[in-house]
């Protein structure tokens, strides 16, 4: 073990959640006791990929280099994790590094399983078969919406939890705006096909998200989980969630949320729960075995939706309460499960919703905002992208 390298707070995962956590400890911890792993040399701004995919922007738009937002003071690892070994306060990275710390903090996201459903990665970017989940592949989206000339266009939500539980509709809404715009509304049937059973979790936002579909014409389908793509024949195989029917649906064009779950890093360490989370106090994000174990973001088993409104109130939470470890304190800092979810409903639309665990609306603003509004619009396209960019990773918030 004369190799390992030792930090007092080891940070997994370089994306929002760690390094907004990064930025607020480099303030409050010396230099070069914190490390961050993460391999990738992009960051990416993913809640913009609705509105690349609904040909707002540029996909460049969401890019920037990860270099440009690792503080100063904190050491970057740009290696990935193989393994954790939480009971000699050790991990081991994919080239064999060993490092040792005091505090650990996991948030390397979700992953993102696209072989679960066969025929999707060969078929993905080509005849109408469309992701905004992939930064490849989500200038295809407006590119398929933009050459729509009428038919089935399909959207999907799977079974499994997703990045912002309303992502896979915003899309939906937008397309549906642009065949109106390209006179091929008229002739095209938009289904949203759920494994879900309903539109939003939240009453108050399902019922005004209901009366959107109910004005658009969108055919809703719940309780079906898509589970293959049959490209040659353009087919997709939907699953009832409670017995087991198959249904086959033609379509012309696809929007696919794949399927989403815990790294398998994650999944595979004694840090996971039964589902394969990091196994987190829901209130502290204090692990539940491991005391100098800490998690936030989509990786944490914490039960609300997985956004980055939710890392912005979580991250604070988290470094209060992993300092107070360090000190030899009981972590006494709360996290009531707000999230947030942007609902665009179309160009110039957007239900603003904000919720706690309860399901409970907190909203921020004195207005009723399961209301469209194109001020919410603008907040999410123009200010929400300057803010994460300028204050939330450099921990101002």
């Amino acid at each position: 073990m004369g190799n390992t390298e030792h930090y007092q707070v080891v940070i997994v995962g370089g994306g929002t959640a760690g390094i907004t956590v990064a930025a607020k400890l480099a303030r409050k911890l010396k230099s070069g006791s914190v490390a961050i792993i993460e391999p990738s040399r992009v960051h990416y701004y993913q809640p913009l990929w609705t509105l690349v995919g609904g040909g707002v922007f540029p996909k460049q738009k969401s890019a920037r280099q990860e270099a440009d937002f690792i503080p100063r003071g904190v050491t970057w690892i740009q290696e990935a994790v193989d393994a954790f070994q939480p009971d000699s306060n050790q991990l081991t990275t994919d080239s064999g590094r060993t490092l040792s710390y005091d505090c650990l903090v996991v948030a390397p996201g979700l992953q993102i399983n696209w072989d679960r459903i066969p025929g999707l990665q060969e078929a993905l970017g080509k005849d109408g078969v469309c992701s905004n989940y992939s930064y490849e592949t989500v200038d295809k989206t407006w590119e398929f919406i933009r050459n729509f000339q009428g038919g089935t266009a399909i959207f999907t939500h799977p079974s499994t939890v997703v990045k912002c539980g309303g992502a896979p509709q915003k899309i939906m809404y937008l397309a549906d705006d642009a065949f109106r715009k390209s006179g091929v509304r008229d002739k095209s049937r938009v289904v949203f096909a759920s494994a879900s059973g309903g539109i939003f979790a939240v009453k108050k936002y399902a019922d005004a998200l209901n009366r959107v579909i109910d004005r658009k014409g969108i055919d809703t389908m719940y309780r079906q989980n898509l589970v293959e793509l049959r490209p040659s024949q353009h087919e997709a195989i939907f699953e009832h969630m409670d017995t087991g029917e198959k249904t086959n649906l033609h379509y012309d064009f696809i929007h696919v949320t794949p399927p989403m779950g815990p790294p398998d890093f994650v999944r595979h360490s004694p840090l996971a729960n039964a589902e394969g989370w990091v196994d987190v106090d829901q209130h502290t994000l204090r692990h539940h075995r491991y005391p100098n174990v800490f998690s936030l973001g989509d990786a944490a088993s914490l039960p609300t939706s997985k956004t980055g409104a939710a890392i912005r109130k979580q991250a604070p939470v988290l470094v209060e309460n992993l300092m107070a470890v360090m000190q030899n304190r009981e972590p006494v800092v709360h996290y009531d499960g707000y999230t947030s979810c942007p609902l665009v409903t179309g160009y110039g639309r957007l239900i603003l919703a904000e919720f706690d665990y309860n399901l409970k609306p907190q909203e921020t603003f004195p207005f009723d905002q399961s209301k469209e509004r194109r001020s919410m619009y603008i907040l999410k396209k123009d200010v929400l992208p300057r803010f994460y960019w300028s204050a939330m990773l450099k921990g101002i918030t």
